[in-house]
């Protein structure tokens, strides 16, 4: 027996030996790495704050004058140069530190979307009197960029080494393409690589795209006359879009499978015994290889005209967005993902176990083991084929910048995104736990682009053969349009 115990506590100290020579070898990079994930833990309730005071505003696309200001604040109390109001968008802005090459962007979003609001609990609670709620949780995503472009900025103030670091407040990323105007306006023609992540249900960095999109409302104009006593007079601006929606709904059949369309009537009229003068029907298109989906978008157009054609009213129709799918990247993807292990996943207090759980019994066939927050899921070099069913503006930023993303669990396992459920657990420290994952996982992969150009020239030179070479030459889904400021009034 005592010769066993003396055997346990020798490999014990050796164990603990080696744990120490391991630390002591470990590369000043790792060492400041771990730094930075420890800063970010030490300020974990003050950006809790934050995230949850922007969850609180709620505002909508275009309309986020109050959690602009308040990201911009932060960044000038650490010594950020910020220019508001860029790209002719009074909510965008983009704030500096550092100077010199190379130079890293991160991006942020704030707005909220509407229909949505919901309190910070596991049972449908709407909040009454509230237009919208931040089921997609930008109000995390904000948050999260800025605190790692702190930490990047206190790396570069400590260390004195060149490198800038650059952080864009991105409004009305939700329809509103606020991203396509700043790329539209070269905002991003001196940047090296651009960091971004998104709340998710589910850990992960990866090499795959999403589906480029073009919306547009399309309003009908008509006679009004009395539906009863002079139906003859009328012409219907209703008739018009109910017709413009049976042919596009007939269409399905006839476009390619993962084409993605819908829509929703904003205005059919006053009252049913008036024949509606007016009407409008707001249309999202969405296919991952654009030139598809302007041809797709060209036969919506032509249906609404032979709408209008056939029902004496006449149409007209205002491009409200467009965005490029993502090009990835699978060397940044690749960083990324090597980072993000090191973090690890959210770990769930007794507390917000209870939560999830609660949330998991209304996800129906979608639950998942709520412990799934804790893993990262598996890096594929071929997820650079897969698509997801969303889109971004993000993907614009691609095409003109080597990109790189990640998601991070700050939904319950298996939550959807634009659901009271996301909305809920982005209001609390499910989300909040989430969002610092991610801070962190940008924070160190910034630090590692910023001391190897080795990985950056290779990350640009896949972006060259990917976008087809140097000759190139983008040109914005939305044409040269004005932001589309009231498209949320």
């Amino acid at each position: 027996m005592k010769k066993y115990v003396l055997l346990v506590l020798s490999m014990l100290s050796f164990a603990s030996m080696a744990q120490k020579k391991k630390a002591a070898t470990a590369s000043p990079l790792e060492a400041e790495k771990q730094a930075m994930i420890g800063n970010l833990d030490k300020r974990f309730d003050e950006y809790a704050k934050i995230s949850k005071q922007i969850w609180d505003y709620a505002e909508l696309g275009y309309m986020e004058e109050k959690s602009s200001l308040l990201l911009q604040e932060q960044l000038k109390k650490e010594g950020f140069q910020v220019q508001a109001g860029i790209a002719g968008i009074p909510t965008a802005f983009v704030a500096t530190y550092g100077a010199g090459k190379p130079v890293i962007g991160i991006l942020g979003e704030y707005d909220a979307l509407p229909g949505l609001a919901q309190e910070a609990t596991p049972e449908i609670k709407p909040i009454p009197n509230q237009k919208g709620g931040h089921g997609c949780g930008h109000n995390l995503f904000g948050t999260a960029s800025v605190a790692a472009a702190i930490e990047v900025k206190n790396w570069l103030q400590k260390s004195g080494k060149p490198g800038t670091v650059k952080i864009y407040g991105c409004p009305a990323e939700e329809g509103g393409s606020g991203k396509v105007y700043m790329v539209r306006e070269g905002y991003f023609n001196d940047v090296d690589v651009v960091l971004h992540w998104h709340p998710s249900s589910a850990n992960a960095a990866d090499a795959s795209t999403s589906l480029a999109n073009k919306n547009a409302k399309f309003r009908f104009k008509g006679i009004a006359s009395h539906a009863a006593a002079a139906p003859e007079r009328g012409r219907s601006a209703l008739d018009g879009v109910e017709s413009m929606n049976y042919m596009i709904n007939m269409m399905r059949e006839h476009i390619p499978q993962d084409t993605r369309i819908h829509y929703v009537i904003t205005k059919g009229g006053e009252a049913p015994n008036v024949v509606p003068a007016y009407a409008e029907v707001y249309y999202y298109a969405r296919h991952k290889d654009r030139a598809i989906l302007q041809s797709i978008w060209k036969r919506i157009e032509n249906a609404a005209q032979g709408a209008a054609l056939g029902t004496g009213t006449k149409v007209e129709w205002e491009v409200l967005g467009g965005v490029y799918n993502l090009l990835p990247n699978v060397t940044l993807a690749t960083l990324v993902h090597q980072n993000m292990q090191k973090v690890g996943g959210v770990v769930y207090n007794e507390e917000e176990k209870k939560f999830a759980e609660k949330i998991a019994e209304t996800l129906g066939e979608q639950k998942q083991d709520i412990n799934n927050a804790t893993k990262i899921k598996n890096f594929n070099d071929a997820s650079e084929s897969a698509t997801s069913g969303g889109s971004t503006d993000v993907g614009d930023v691609s095409w003109v910048v080597p990109t790189v993303g990640l998601g991070t669990a700050t939904w319950v396992p298996g939550s959807s995104a634009h659901s009271w459920q996301s909305t809920a657990a982005s209001g609390m420290s499910i989300g909040q736990k989430g969002m610092i994952v991610a801070a962190k996982t940008l924070a160190i992969t910034a630090l590692d682009l910023l001391n190897d150009q080795a990985t950056i020239d290779k990350a640009k030179a896949e972006w060259l053969e990917k976008r087809g070479g140097a000759d190139f030459k983008y040109e914005a889904l939305l044409g040269d349009r004005k932001p589309a400021l009231d498209y949320r009034k």
